[in-house]
């Protein structure tokens, strides 16, 4: 994937070579495809020199920026069918600040990326939990709750990351020992995601549903980071590795999923349930990252929460004016 792929950041994202690997065992553990997500580098504190409560706050913002552009790009295209392209192009390009702009920056300052090996190592680690336990178990619940399609898609995404998890193993041993060839990454087909309500009837398979959902977000937003870092430093081949598992993450199973959570509705739900979404987070959650970041001199922090806190109010005044007038 050329560096072309993925548009300027509206801003800059401070890279640190620290590892944290992926977590799906978190609730809000929550571009399009062509997000921006770095131009280049400044002074910050690492990832280490952070307080364990910032860190915790960051990994949940990272969550909720990636859910939210991921719901976002299935709202536009609800949008687009109801020939409402106004507020459709609203939600791209919300979808584009809170994954190229928020996430990115987050991600930065929590030291997402690393080297090419260890953004591998994180990736296999998180593919074989999910491949190997969690969607195993959903699968298992659903059956057992009688939601016959949901534990179809669980048992089919389990395989898909088990193919995942082979690639990755595949690249890392080219990357770290030079054995054999980073594989050529998975196609995506892309799945239609139908708005309306939840087409599962257990309260746990809809729970399951939501974090599943989450996972995916994350890592698609993740793999492109991992991607983009791949391709600055002159590995096209790992780049167009973890920039396809994204698209199937974003595109496959984010799609399936959000299609069974009934996770899109009418336009007009969907904006209703966004602005709730973008006053909480101006309103109460980043300002309550900020004091507690500031509170304990985690000053970078605590101005990238101010900061997005500022961001998602101006979000959601945008999103009630479509809600008021649509056309």
């Amino acid at each position: 994937m050329a560096a072309t792929d993925i548009p300027k950041l509206e801003g800059r994202m401070r890279v640190h070579p620290v590892t944290m690997v992926r977590t799906f065992t978190v609730a809000l553990c929550a571009v399009a495809t062509s997000a921006s997500l770095c131009t280049g580098a400044v002074a910050a504190p690492t990832a280490h020199d952070l307080r364990p409560q910032t860190r915790k706050d960051l990994d949940a913002a990272m969550g909720g920026e990636a859910f939210a552009h991921a719901s976002y790009m299935h709202f536009a295209v609800q949008a687009s069918r109801e020939r409402l392209p106004k507020v459709s192009r609203l939600y791209q390009r919300t979808a584009r600040v809170e994954l190229g702009e928020h996430f990115a920056e987050e991600a930065a300052l929590r030291g997402t990326v690393g080297t090419d090996a260890v953004n591998l190592r994180n990736a296999i680690a998180g593919e074989a939990y999910e491949a190997r336990w969690m969607y195993p178990a959903f699968a298992r619940q659903a059956r057992k709750d009688g939601d016959v399609k949901a534990a179809a898609l669980f048992h089919e995404i389990a395989k898909d990351e088990a193919a995942h998890l082979r690639r990755f193993k595949a690249a890392l041993a080219a990357v770290s020992g030079g054995h054999g060839r980073i594989p050529a990454p998975p196609k995506t087909e892309p799945v239609a995601v139908r708005p309306g309500p939840p087409r599962v009837s257990s309260p746990r398979t809809k729970a399951n549903l939501d974090r599943a959902l989450r996972g995916e977000a994350l890592a698609h937003a993740r793999y492109a980071l991992y991607a983009r870092h791949a391709d600055r430093g002159g590995r096209p081949a790992l780049a167009r590795l973890f920039h396809g598992t994204a698209m199937v993450e974003l595109h496959e199973h984010f799609a399936g999923e959000a299609g069974l959570a009934g996770l899109v509705r009418t336009t007009r739900v969907n904006l209703k349930k966004t602005i709730t979404g973008e006053r909480y987070e101006a309103r109460t959650m980043y300002p309550r990252f900020a004091e507690r970041a500031a509170a304990v001199g985690d000053r970078e922090a605590a101005r990238l929460f101010r900061h997005n806190a500022k961001d998602e109010a101006a979000h959601a005044r945008g999103f009630k004016a479509a809600l008021d007038h649509p056309r």
